[in-house]
């Protein structure tokens, strides 16, 4: 996916959210705003949003002195805690307990404070589980867990990997390798190793790093260890739009990758990405390998 000129727009929402949250100090505030400019000027048009935010992030937290999304990462890890049990009661009362849990997985995806300044997780949820989604490859997804030993699983957001250790929980109780992926530095909102602590995913799976604070999974940017356990990878479970940005629209998971499989688990939260799906924003998609 390349950067298109609406996504400028929304640069600069992503800066004001995070400046927001990261002081009260206006005169800061308005430092990191126009500290944000040149990094922004410099977008390169051929490549994904992602890669030209991760720029704009590392010059955020530069200007700042700190993360700002670290006191709200633990803030919505703690409110998806509270959530756990009564959603893990209904993965193994539901009928098809992975379908509940893929389903699940997917609403946890709302978090996202790069986008949104507040979120409705638990009205995500009903409507995750009550009403189909206009891009559902789950029969597919259903195959490839029955005919692979292990999974890749690329997590999002903190908050969110609450909900996909639910489903990481449910994989491992059939028998399945998990190896879960966080980032190797704060970027966002999104899951470092403190988060994966925090949300109880270490005793569960191996967790490692990608080596990267870029945001979504640009194998450029990533180490050179993830990427040598990334292209073994026969089975990844791909999360939020970040990875669908730097992963589904540029061919790492098509034909050149052989029998490699990736299902991309997003909803399309801004109009640029919906728009290049030809879906309404707010779509929730279980996809197969990207490109529609």
């Amino acid at each position: 996916m390349k950067v298109r000129i609406d996504c400028f727009p929304c640069f600069f929402k992503q800066t004001l959210i995070a400046a927001r949250l990261g002081t009260d100090d206006e005169a800061l505030q308005t430092a990191i705003l126009k500290g944000v400019t040149d990094e922004i000027k410099a977008t390169d048009m051929a490549k994904s949003p992602a890669y030209s935010t991760t720029f704009m992030h590392r010059k955020i937290r530069q200007v700042l002195g700190r993360d700002p999304f670290k006191d709200i990462k633990s803030e919505y890890n703690q409110a998806a805690l509270l959530l756990y049990p009564e959603l893990r009661e209904r993965i193994f009362r539901s009928r098809d307990p992975l379908w509940t849990a893929t389903r699940i997985a997917i609403a946890g995806n709302i978090i996202d404070f790069g986008i949104f300044s507040s979120v409705d997780i638990a009205g995500t949820v009903e409507r995750a589980l009550n009403n189909p989604m206009p891009v559902d490859d789950y029969s597919r997804f259903r195959q490839a867990v029955d005919n692979h030993d292990s999974v890749l699983y690329l997590l999002d957001n903190s908050g969110e990997i609450v909900f996909d250790r639910l489903l990481i929980e449910l994989l491992a109780a059939m028998g399945k390798k998990v190896t879960a992926v966080v980032k190797g530095a704060p970027v966002l909102n999104d899951s470092t190793a403190y988060d994966a602590v925090e949300a109880g995913l270490t005793g569960i799976c191996k967790v490692i790093d990608n080596g990267s604070d870029c945001i979504g999974t640009i194998l450029e940017m990533t180490s050179p260890d993830f990427n040598r356990i990334f292209g073994k990878a026969d089975f990844i479970i791909s999360k939020g739009q970040g990875n669908f940005e730097t992963l589904g629209f540029n061919g790492h998971s098509h034909s050149t990758d052989g029998d490699k499989e990736i299902f991309f688990f997003l909803q399309a939260k801004c109009d640029v990405v919906s728009k290049e799906l030809g879906l309404a924003k707010g779509s929730m998609l279980l996809l197969k390998d990207g490109i529609r």
